[in-house]
């Protein structure tokens, strides 16, 4: 396996990271029963002046989620155009690598930490393809 290789899977598990957490995120409904209900319903009714803008913890909730998803499918087209990068690069791909590598590690341990297993998988995946490429790069 190659660099190249390595880092078109990252992007390829990333691409599959954002389309499974954009749908899954913007579809979501609360189906745990009426206790969860009430708590959306709840963090979506309860408005407070934050810095000067009127929001709910529901508009925190949904845009962090939202900004979530960005952030993989930049990482995904990030890894894509690292992948093509010339072999006078390679410096600058391993360093930027070890930065994702470092970041998916720690995405990795607060989802663990905050959320559940599914969304830590796609995570060590990246990482592993990331440490690859920073091997043969």
């Amino acid at each position: 396996m190659t660099a190249t290789i390595a880092l078109r899977a990252a992007a390829v598990v990333a691409l599959l990271q954002w389309g499974a957490h954009t749908m899954l995120f913007v579809r979501a409904a609360p189906t745990h029963g009426p206790e969860e209900t009430s708590v959306v319903e709840t963090m979506k009714a309860h408005r407070f002046i934050f810095s000067g803008a009127s929001r709910s913890y529901w508009d925190f909730y949904y845009g962090y989620g939202l900004m979530a998803a960005v952030v993989v499918l930049v990482e995904a087209v990030l890894f894509w155009q690292l992948a093509g990068a010339p072999a006078i690069a390679r410096p600058l791909v391993r360093s930027i690598a070890a930065l994702f590598l470092a970041f998916n590690i720690a995405h990795a341990v607060l989802a663990m930490r905050y959320f559940f297993l599914t969304p830590v998988v796609p995570d060590l995946l990246i990482a592993v393809c990331l440490a690859a490429a920073i091997v043969w790069a």
